[in-house]
């Protein structure tokens, strides 16, 4: 377990990069075991690989995905993907206040 500081975590990827990967990881151990595995495959190959995690003042995390975010996957009912998208996101938030004890 990696002490965290708000203030490495502006560069995040040089300081925490296996805790992201731990974190991604386990958010998408937990999805796939909610919802159809290959939404939750597409929406990490085709979203999530693009998202950026934001620490949040309060404790918390933000997991910023682009704009066009469900329009990624038009083969997929838009409204599924956007559910599952934002619980996907919440999760992967889950995992970095647990990896990192702030919870």
């Amino acid at each position: 377990m990696s002490h965290f500081d708000p203030d490495l975590f502006e560069d995040k990827y040089e300081h925490y990069f296996t805790e992201l990967q731990q974190a991604y990881s386990g958010a998408f151990e937990v999805m796939s075991e909610r919802h159809d595995s290959e939404l939750v495959h597409a929406i990490d190959q085709a979203i999530l690989s693009e998202s950026e995690p934001f620490y949040e003042d309060h404790g918390g995390f933000r997991i910023e995905v682009p704009d066009d975010a469900a329009e990624r996957l038009p083969e997929c009912d838009r409204a599924r993907v956007e559910v599952v998208l934002e619980e996907y996101r919440g999760e992967i938030a889950s995992q970095l206040r647990d990896l990192f004890e702030l919870a």
